[in-house]
């Protein structure tokens, strides 16, 4: 029996499209000042050979192995969902959705459709400016779940904005499919929580570290209190202004993340072990006793779920359900995670524009945010 009634607000790649066919990436190159589409028309051009009736059987899954990508298909193949509506501004996309799914309720108004259709689930993948928005008014029409694709937002206020909404609400927010959905990163967090590693010395994570991508906040335990930044890059031909540098990130309760260059996604150094992440695999160490004596840090098979890469809107799903249900306190990727690293990267930047200086967590100028490349 069908429990929750769910739509999509953006039929675009990750809305709908990349279960169709191969995305056109010529399309999205070049510079943010001569844009070769307007984000937001909606006569966005539709690739030829996309296929509407590929087909997809994965809602059974335990964490194991590769599935479909977008949200519309993530939605339509859980049992306990129904897909009931879609929300576009080109007519297009919207009758691929009706001919692929047999949506019948269409809408080039999302508010609309917020509020005809008593929605349980709401799953925003439109371009970027329109998520925080859109996201606090499906809050105010009584949406259950919200996912949205990444990156979530631009600024801090809009941050700001679509968390306040939900926490107040009771509503369980994913901040965009990440790798840090995969059940994988649960397991990670479990062997860190049970002691496997020790006592934490510290965190390490990649540059860039990147708010749409930031699989280290997920193993924090306390807020961000300072950072510390260096050797950020002006915006990028694409359109890009997120942190390109290397810095330190101190949080209440004393632990570091070093962002720092050649550092793998992530890695959790303890005083009895070391887990890590990285190539897309999870590897794990612990110091054991050594046959002949004294005692080494020696390299254990990885409790499964391994990480296999790419279609993470199942599993962004599967934690959506699971918090809405009070079987998970929140999300992995949740929306309050993302802001939490969107400030962090906000920081950095400001750190590095001032040769490096230690700059003070929260940020008072809640107007400051990133761009991103010119299509999102």
């Amino acid at each position: 029996m069908k429990k929750y009634r769910a739509a999509v607000v953006g039929l675009g790649w990750m809305g709908l499209l990349y279960d169709l066919g191969k995305r056109d990436y010529e399309n999205i190159r070049g510079s943010y000042k001569r844009p070769k589409y307007e984000v937001d028309s909606a006569d966005r051009q539709v690739p030829a050979g996309l296929d509407v009736q590929r087909k997809f059987y994965f809602h059974d899954h335990p964490g194991g192995e590769g599935l479909a990508t977008t949200y519309a298909e993530a939605l339509s193949n859980r049992p306990e969902v129904e897909l009931v509506a879609g929300a576009d501004r080109d007519g297009k996309r919207l009758a691929m959705l009706r001919q692929r799914y047999g949506v019948e309720a269409l809408y080039t108004d999302a508010l609309e459709m917020f509020a005809k259709e008593e929605l349980d689930i709401v799953a925003i993948a439109t371009n970027t400016k329109g998520r925080s928005f859109l996201t606090v008014e499906a809050v105010k029409a009584g949406v259950k779940g919200i996912f949205v694709d990444k990156p979530m937002v631009f600024t801090l206020a809009e941050a700001d904005a679509m968390v306040g909404a939900c926490a107040a609400a009771g509503v369980p927010l994913v901040g965009g499919a990440t790798t840090a959905s995969h059940p994988s990163f649960g397991r990670a967090r479990q062997l860190v929580q049970s002691g496997d590693v020790g006592e934490i010395i510290s965190l390490e994570a990649r540059v860039p570290v990147m708010a749409q991508h930031q699989d280290w906040s997920y193993f924090l335990d306390s807020d961000p209190v300072w950072v510390c930044g260096t050797g950020d890059q002006p915006r990028r031909e694409s359109g890009s202004s997120e942190f390109a540098g290397q810095g330190l990130i101190a949080c209440a309760d004393g632990t570091l993340v070093h962002i720092r260059d050649g550092a793998p996604e992530v890695r959790i150094t303890g005083s009895a072990g070391e887990i890590c992440f990285a190539d897309q695999q999870w590897r794990r160490w612990r110091d054991l006793e050594i046959p002949g004596g004294g005692s080494g840090r020696v390299e254990l098979p990885w409790p499964e779920p391994q990480f296999l890469p790419n279609h993470r809107t199942v599993y962004c799903l599967d934690d959506l359900l699971a918090s809405m249900e009070g079987r998970l306190d929140e999300p992995k990727n949740s929306g309050r995670r993302v802001a939490v690293a969107l400030e962090v990267e906000v920081g950095l930047k400001q750190s590095s524009a001032q040769g490096g200086e230690r700059v003070e967590l929260p940020l008072q100028d809640r107007s400051l945010g990133l761009t991103y490349d010119w299509f999102r």
